[in-house]
């Protein structure tokens, strides 16, 4: 009876890890009204204590042919599909890229094929052309295209022949499971991590002391002597909605600018951005105790072709104070302040940024025009020294706005029709008024009765 027993306990834990594993590797599918929505994971990574994950996925799961992408959001979930909390582990970043491809090159060589077609954004940094990309906050950041507006992917006129449309996510993962600092870890302090040269042997320049050059693949963050490290797996959970691509959509294009951008007007319009920054901490002994010290970082960029600004965000690592967008005038394009976190739960992490409000601007409201030269700012709390700190802004431009559909069309003319009868009642009214008077003129007034 025993043997049964434990033969059927076995034959239960098999099942379900069997149905975790499917479930755990199964893409998640819903329509509704049009609108599709796909539910994805990467491959596992398997983290222990202090480590760090920084990997490239190519040929990811993604959905196909000519759509138009709506929405798209990530986070950490482990094995179970429960959301890991970044003080557990932290997401520096995660990029999602597209690129093309030859239709027989294997994933794991096409890199080495020489081959892969990058398809960028259509801002100024070559190192920055994903389409998403956030950190801490994508949680709770909204990334909703609004309609009739849509990201334009996987149109075959656009696709080389003998080529497809594949994509390719970037992750940098940190575990902060019982490090000594879990702030100084990710803000990649490199006495934390005991680096002194790049992930490509190059010894770090004087004067660097923190920032991505230090927390690469496979380094590890100092861990508090005598913690039990645990290794486990987890994924990078990625959600993308999207619908067919139909010619009443309007195609919007993505411009994705960083703080540390340098190029002038009449310059390499597409040079590389330093993607980072360090902060330095303020004088407080001379500019007094009572000071406010904000890190305040500019930089103007050229638009050569300008449109209607649909929607903004920025991304800020923690103690970032928010972000602006100008236009050439002076005037705001667009605002994007942090959230921070006040909780243990996972998207309300305590002192972490785990959002960041954007921007949806009334059609029309908002234009760039071209060749307008833009101003970008990006705030910083500066009581103590920051390194790494990112300080990028995130826009979707469309050419034109939307046209008003037949309803709209229908309601104006009813509307027009309404104020040309109202208009015709008062100049009768007007017209009566006139004739009554002219004729009380002509024969002296009328009598009261009675009187």
């Amino acid at each position: 009876m025993r043997r049964i027993f434990l033969s059927m306990m076995l034959l239960f834990g098999v099942l379900l890890l069997l149905i975790l594993s499917v479930q755990i590797s199964e893409s998640v599918f819903s329509e509704v009204n049009g609108e599709k929505s796909s539910v994805f994971l990467t491959p596992k990574f398997v983290l222990g204590a202090g480590s760090v994950c920084n990997k490239y996925y190519h040929n990811v799961d993604f959905p196909r042919g000519h759509i138009a992408l709506k929405d798209f959001n990530a986070e950490i979930v482990d094995e179970s599909g429960s959301s890991v909390p970044l003080y557990e582990t932290y997401i520096h970043h995660w990029v999602i890229l597209r690129y093309y491809a030859p239709k027989d090159t294997d994933t794991n060589k096409e890199r080495d094929s020489g081959k892969m077609i990058m398809v960028r954004n259509s801002g100024f940094c070559k190192n920055l052309g994903q389409y998403f990309g956030f950190g801490s906050e994508t949680r709770r950041t909204m990334t909703r295209v609004p309609d009739p507006y849509g990201i334009e992917v996987g149109n075959p006129a656009e696709i080389p022949d003998g080529y497809e449309e594949r994509w390719l996510i970037n992750l940098h993962a940190i575990d902060l499971r019982g490090v000594e600092d879990q702030f100084g870890c990710t803000e990649c302090k490199c006495d934390l991590y005991n680096v002194t040269k790049d992930e490509y042997g190059t010894p770090l320049k004087l004067g660097y002391t923190g920032g991505l050059k230090c927390c690469y693949d496979k380094t590890q963050c100092r861990v508090r002597e005598g913690f039990r490290n645990i290794k486990r797996g987890v994924y990078l959970k990625y959600t993308v909605k999207w619908v067919d691509w139909e010619e009443t959509i309007l195609p919007v294009k993505i411009y994705v600018f960083d703080v540390t951008y340098t190029a002038k007007r009449g310059s390499d319009s597409e040079s590389p951005c330093k993607i980072e920054y360090d902060v330095e901490a303020c004088d407080r002994t001379s500019a007094g105790i009572d000071t406010i010290c904000v890190d305040n970082k500019k930089t103007s960029l050229v638009l050569p072709n300008g449109g209607y600004v649909i929607y903004g965000v920025a991304h800020q690592h923690s103690a970032g104070i928010g972000s602006a967008l100008y236009g050439q005038d002076g005037r705001l394009i667009c605002t994007s302040l942090p959230v921070y976190g006040d909780g243990n739960e996972a998207g309300n992490e305590d002192g972490n940024i785990v959002g960041m409000s954007t921007c949806y601007p009334q059609p029309g409201s908002v234009k760039i025009f071209d060749g307008e030269t833009l101003v970008l700012e990006s705030n910083y709390r500066s009581i103590e020294k920051h390194t790494g700190v990112m300080g990028y802004f995130y826009i979707l431009v469309a050419d034109q706005l939307a046209r008003p559909s037949r309803r709209e069309i229908y309601k104006l003319e009813i509307l027009k029709y309404t104020w040309l009868l109202v208009l015709m009642g008062v100049v009768a009214a007007i017209g009566a008024v006139f004739s009554f008077l002219r004729k009380d003129e002509k024969y002296g007034g009328y009598q009261l009765l009675g009187i």
